[in-house]
């Protein structure tokens, strides 16, 4: 993770794993990173239910802008109370690699990301939660967007095993602008497009205000969270009767090592 300890909180924390941001002076780069927060929100959605999830990785970075690393949090999701079919999932694996580097103010991103959720999860289409997809990110000083496009047959359960229900080819556009308000604190304003293919119904707009603080010993982010998911009962985003895509108001602490 080469990121600084205050940008941790959003990218590592908050919603995804940590991806390495620049090369390092030294030619082999390795961190780790831990830390709680009161609610896993990704892309908008809560991952646990709105209860609180404890996540960490590891990663390594070459000096050449290549880069690897590997992130877990619990989760609680993938174990559907409402669905027919489903097994005992708390956790999130999620393992991915790529080139990161720049020219100038502008800096780019390409790689590949694995979410992976043990216990063989299924839903009754006998498609699995299982995803992975393909990214190319760019930055301009403060500003960066970013689209993560799916290659497997289906994103985190959705749809399923005929052509006309797969949702391989679905994609995730991010805008996010980080605001330096000075050494020790960043201001972030965001909003991301969440398109399921084959499934308009599960297609969503995500936004997000946040702040994160360096206190030394760790980084303290709070973040607002709002979707226009569609939730309301037997929708897609009402998951054991529980609002996952509303509007959510989270506290992280975080720490690089």
């Amino acid at each position: 993770m080469k990121k600084t300890l205050i940008a941790l909180t959003l990218a590592g924390v908050f919603a995804v794993p940590a991806y390495a941001q620049t090369a390092a002076p030294a030619e082999h780069t390795f961190t780790a990173n831990v830390g709680a927060v009161t609610d896993y929100i990704f892309r908008g959605i809560s991952q646990s239910q709105h209860q609180p999830a404890i996540q960490g990785g590891v990663d390594y970075a070459h000096s050449s802008g290549l880069y690897a690393g590997a992130w877990a949090s619990s989760i609680e999701w993938a174990d559907r109370k409402d669905l027919q079919i489903h097994k005992n999932n708390y956790a999130e694996v999620d393992v991915y690699g790529g080139f990161k580097n720049a020219i100038g103010d502008f800096g780019y991103d390409v790689g590949a990301i694995r979410y992976y959720y043990p216990g063989a999860f299924q839903g009754s289409a006998g498609v699995t939660a299982n995803t992975t997809e393909v990214y190319l990110g760019g930055s301009w000083k403060i500003v960066s967007l970013k689209y993560n496009y799916v290659v497997s047959n289906s994103i985190f359960n959705w749809g399923g095993t005929t052509n006309d229900t797969k949702t391989k080819g679905s994609g995730y556009t991010d805008l996010t602008v980080t605001y330096p308000f000075d050494e020790t604190l960043n201001l972030i304003a965001h909003v991301g497009r969440q398109q399921i293919n084959n499934l308009g119904a599960a297609s969503y707009t995500d936004w997000k205000l946040a702040a994160t603080k360096d206190f030394g010993i760790a980084v303290v982010g709070l973040a607002y969270t709002g979707t226009n998911a569609k939730a309301n009962t037997g929708e897609a985003y009402r998951w054991a009767d529980k609002d996952v895509g509303k509007g959510v108001l989270a506290l992280s602490v975080s720490k690089a090592f």
